[in-house]
């Protein structure tokens, strides 16, 4: 086909996309302005929205919300920036390479600190990080902050990546995966890392607080035009997620029963995890530092191109 028919046919599925997508966000029906869709992953670092869904306190702000699972904070962005989802309980890493590349979201407000593991196969012999070397190690992504950690991990370790064989893999496979030895380690949130220490699959290698301490993971992020229109329903949004962080952080066993089952298989175990993990929220002059100086960590493993500023990254709502 000649290339000028090709790239007029582009040009016309591009403008009918763009066509669809203004129409799709500027539908002002009361049937979709009652309705706030949120995207989250299958973690329980996203433990204040099953909290605050289970607990009703989207409708005590009278709020009707829709949430989806996604696989990957690359995949819930995508979901951002197509329209179809307005906040997000994600990782920092894929929200700064967005934001970086231009795509309208914010960070409105924290979640959690820390909360990822690498776990290695119990018989692989992998004691320490430097032992990741010439091993396959499973990872959610390259787009993922367990990719961002793991790769600091073995860069400060002395161990170049192009000697790991990174596997992207999904989190729920992990641990079955680990424990048939089709994969020497693995890194990965919770709860998966405590489930494949307590079933015998794996051991310890090293936490991510013991990585980079105190480092931020999942926030909470919101499309620009969601802030600027719905300002109002997403302040009532962010009251919930920082009534439910309260909750959890009053009563950690409570709001491990809140956690989905396909998340969550072992209450007992969770109840603890949760009981050792921090829930934060707002943005206060300490989170932001934490989430510069992580940036930076980017900066100097060669994922971000240049820093970004606090301006392009929050938004105080």
């Amino acid at each position: 086909m000649d290339k000028k028919i090709i790239a007029i046919i582009a040009i016309i599925i591009i403008g009918i996309l763009a066509i669809g997508f203004y129409f799709t966000n500027n539908n002002d029906s009361e049937t979709d302005d009652n309705v706030v869709n949120i995207g989250h992953l299958p973690s329980d670092h996203d433990a204040a929205l099953f909290v605050a869904k289970e607990k009703k306190m989207y409708e005590s702000q009278g709020l009707q919300v829709e949430i989806t699972q996604f696989n990957n904070g690359g995949d819930l962005i995508t979901a951002m920036a197509s329209g179809d989802i307005d906040v997000g309980y994600v990782g920092i890493t894929p929200v700064l390479s967005s934001i970086s590349q231009k795509v309208p979201i914010k960070i409105v407000s924290g979640a959690q600190i820390e909360g990822s593991s690498i776990v290695a196969n119990k018989n692989s012999g992998i004691n320490t990080v430097e032992d990741l070397k010439g091993k396959n190690v499973a990872t959610p992504g390259e787009a993922t902050i367990q990719y961002i950690l793991l790769s600091y991990a073995l860069n400060q370790s002395g161990v170049s990546t192009n000697n790991v064989e990174f596997t992207t893999m999904k989190a729920a496979q992990m641990t079955d995966t680990l424990k048939a030895g089709r994969i020497d380690a693995m890194i990965i949130w919770e709860p998966y890392a405590s489930i494949a220490v307590k079933n015998g699959a794996g051991k310890l290698v090293e936490t991510s607080g013991q990585i980079v301490a105190e480092h931020p993971c999942c926030c909470v992020v919101a499309r620009e035009d969601f802030i600027k229109k719905h300002n109002d329903k997403l302040k009532k949004i962010l009251k919930a997620h920082e009534n439910a962080t309260k909750f959890i952080n009053e009563n950690p066993e409570e709001a491990s029963n809140c956690l989905p089952d396909d998340i969550v298989p072992d209450k007992k175990l969770q109840k603890d995890i949760v009981a050792n993990t921090t829930y934060i929220y707002g943005l206060d002059n300490n989170y932001k530092e934490k989430v510069m100086d992580f940036m930076n960590l980017e900066i100097e493993l060669g994922v971000l191109d240049k820093p970004l500023t606090e301006e392009q990254l929050f938004a105080d709502v």
